[in-house]
């Protein structure tokens, strides 16, 4: 009997010996996926008092417990996003008069249904959130829906990237690095989890962001205890951001492979990456008809109009004739070697999508489309999990949560078949524990 295990069965035992209260719920002989990238524990009991796991083992006993039989079905830690945005968002446009108080609940409402119980909003988040005190609740669990953590104010570059009209007109922009200390200075007043900045000319349409510049960013954001996450597509790119101390990758290395070098550096400065695959997949998938386009976990998924959208002839045509179509197809492919030449190395992979930015980009679906798609990359099933559950907890900075384990938080799906078969499975949701209470679906 393992360590791990057998502290598991002390736990147990100690909470079998106490009254349990109405607030304690014993799920009974799962198939648990615990998050750490261990094989699944068949005919498996988890004990949740309040909001926390107790123990887990088998043949758990509380008398007073609100028992559930989940003979044949599988739980999991809930997926936690660490590169959305939320608010933006609506229908088929997204901008800044989206951005409202009922928008942003709906839109975490919906990522919890999806099993999605921690989103980080990637730097365009607007005074409401903060002066309102909504991030701080949302984070803190006090109102419905997923929590949420934001980046606050991204940095970008005078008319430029990102671009402002997709609710961007709050980024700042420093023209020289002598302006970024003073912008710096507000952003680290609404306390971000990260700050955000964007090196990227978005296919030659922009001038990036000078080097003078972005390496004031990072040391300015480190001044203030803030890491530093970089939008960025290009390798060269990320060699310099990384040299210049950046703490996270927000999206993928898409125009070459990775080269040892940069992989070194990664790894020796434990720098973060957030390969959001599921964002250039949807840049050129819909030119044809993909195997989930007709399936209602897909559908559910999507703002009003969307569907109706990416499956017409003009969007098809749309796609298949912009310029940058085989671009497109091949940063996926690219990315996807990419990942998993990082993931070998012994990188920290967390999971993002980017969802929320753009009407194709669907909050919620994104997020399971991810696990498939690292999967395609070459990750297990399992340690495509453990990247959307630990790891994502990591890079929030979420101790007690991500994993299943006595004294996590117990936020939990429950899967009517086994993601360890087939990664796909984890659409198949029966039951959402967020805090050891249940959401619905």
């Amino acid at each position: 009997m393992t360590t791990t295990f057998s502290a598991l069965l002390v736990s147990a035992t100690l909470f079998a010996g106490t009254a349990a209260s109405a607030q304690t719920v014993l799920l009974k002989n799962a198939t648990v996926i615990d998050g750490n990238g261990r094989k699944p524990l068949p005919h498996t009991d988890i004990l949740i008092q309040a909001d926390t796991i107790a123990a887990v083992g088998p043949h758990l006993s509380a008398p007073g417990a609100t028992v559930t039989d989940l003979n044949g079905k599988t739980v999991m830690p809930a997926l936690i996003s660490v590169h959305t945005h939320v608010g933006t968002l609506r229908g088929t446009t997204t901008n800044a008069v989206n951005y409202t108080r009922e928008n942003i609940l709906r839109q975490l409402q919906q990522y919890a249904g999806y099993g999605v119980l921690h989103v980080l909003a990637m730097g365009t988040d607007r005074p409401m959130l903060f002066e309102s005190g909504l991030r701080d609740s949302s984070a803190n669990g006090l109102l419905p829906g997923a929590r949420l953590h934001s980046a606050g104010y991204g940095f970008g570059v005078p008319n430029a990237a990102p671009p402002v009209d997709f609710g961007m007109d709050l980024v700042n922009r420093p023209a020289t690095a002598a302006d970024v200390a003073p912008a710096m200075d507000k952003v680290a007043q609404v306390h971000p989890d990260v700050v955000k900045l964007w090196v990227d000319d978005f296919g030659g349409r922009f001038k990036k962001m000078e080097p003078a510049v972005y390496k004031t960013v990072i040391t300015e954001a480190h001044r203030h205890g803030l890491r530093a996450a970089s939008h960025l597509y290009y390798a060269a790119d990320a060699q310099q951001l990384a040299d210049a101390g950046m703490d996270i990758i927000a999206h993928s290395i898409r125009d070459r492979d990775i080269d040892d070098q940069l992989l070194q550096t990664l790894k020796k400065k434990g720098i973060v990456y957030v390969p959001t695959l599921s964002l250039d997949e949807y840049a050129y998938i819909y030119t044809r008809q993909p195997e989930w386009l007709h399936d209602e976990f897909f559908k559910r998924s999507l703002e009003p109009g969307v569907y109706e959208m990416i499956t017409s002839p003009e969007y098809r045509q749309q796609l298949q004739r912009n310029p940058g179509f085989d671009k497109n197809k091949a940063a996926f492919e690219t990315a996807l070697r990419n990942l998993y030449k990082i993931y070998k190395a012994g990188i920290l992979v967390a999971l993002g999508t980017d969802s929320g930015a753009t009407p194709v980009r669907a909050q919620g679906f994104s997020e399971h489309l991810e696990l498939e798609l690292m999967v395609q990359a070459g990750l297990t099933p399992l340690e495509a999990i453990s990247a959307g559950t630990r790891n994502a907890a990591r890079v929030l900075k979420l101790p007690n949560t991500g994993t299943i384990a006595p004294g996590q938080v117990a936020d939990l799906l429950v899967l009517a078949d086994n993601p360890e078969k087939d990664i796909k499975n984890t659409r198949h949701i029966v039951t959402v524990y967020k805090a050891g209470k249940p959401v619905r679906p």
